[in-house]
């Protein structure tokens, strides 16, 4: 009985992480006019794989540029290629922030200690207690969800003008918006990031920062302050991947039970 709980407590681990998704350019740092293949990447460690998101649910895929203009990059899309899923060029040194956003169609419907765990390794607490409230923990958990996927791109040498499109939030339905360039000069110590959930600060969110060579678990975690903040270690090397999850009840009689967004924020520095 231990052994199937514990086997059973793992694929309910396994299944929160499969739900990660975010934007992995092939080179974060890439010389001005030149291109760089991406993928869209969903789950960690032997979960990982390339999205099969089809086009339809794509809503938005644009590249806000360092004076804070926005450009359309639907049209480089190739979801499904050999290799990629599109690429990238820009003509203007400084960085830029890629996003990509889903419609809110898709659906999950599962066990009840399924949904339960997964809500716990998320830190989706809120949905636990109105769960509880009203005597559902039993239940089956349901949910329409999106997703939402920023990635930081540097072509160039960055300085401190292109820092404006990276710190303001856009208006995401979920957002992670660094409070510093993590590309500045000199390297800063620590990124410190605010969540943002339908414009407000959101207070109590599990963000979680994962190196992506390493990417079985997360490299550190918080849980927001009051005014949506946390703080993390910025490593100097390697490719990195913030990502939040939030949700919120539907009312009765609605064909799920939440609707979530899953939002992640990709990032990475040059070889050394």
């Amino acid at each position: 009985m231990y052994r199937m709980l514990a086997a059973l407590s793992l694929a309910c681990a396994q299944l929160a992480h499969a739900h990660d998704f975010w934007l992995q350019p092939q080179d974060f740092w890439i010389d001005a006019t030149a291109a760089t293949p991406f993928t869209l990447q969903v789950g960690h460690g032997s979960y990982r794989q390339r999205s099969p998101i089809p086009m339809r649910r794509i809503e938005r895929l644009d590249a806000i540029a360092p004076d804070g203009s926005t450009h359309d990059l639907r049209a480089r899309l190739r979801l499904g290629g050999e290799r990629d899923d599109g690429d990238i060029a820009f003509e203007t040194k400084g960085a830029y922030v890629i996003v990509l956003q889903t419609d809110d169609k898709a659906e999950s419907h599962l066990p009840s200690i399924r949904f339960n765990d997964y809500l716990r390794a998320e830190g989706l607490t809120p949905a636990l207690a109105q769960r509880e409230r009203t005597a559902r923990l039993d239940a089956d958990g349901s949910e329409n969800y999106r997703r939402v996927a920023k990635a930081i791109v540097r072509t160039g040498e960055s300085g401190d003008a292109s820092d404006a499109a990276i710190t303001k939030p856009i208006g995401l339905p979920l957002e992670i918006v660094p409070e510093r360039n993590p590309y500045a000069t000199p390297h800063p110590s620590t990124l410190p990031v605010r969540i943002v959930y339908e414009g407000r600060p959101l207070a109590g969110a599990l963000v979680k920062l994962t190196d992506l060579a390493h990417d079985a678990e997360p490299f550190e975690s918080h849980v927001t302050d009051a005014q949506g903040r946390a703080e993390f270690t910025l490593p100097e090397t390697g490719a990195w991947l913030l990502n939040v999850v939030w949700t919120k009840p539907k009312p009765s009689g609605e064909n799920t039970d939440f609707e979530t967004v899953f939002s992640s924020l990709s990032f990475g520095f040059a070889a050394r």
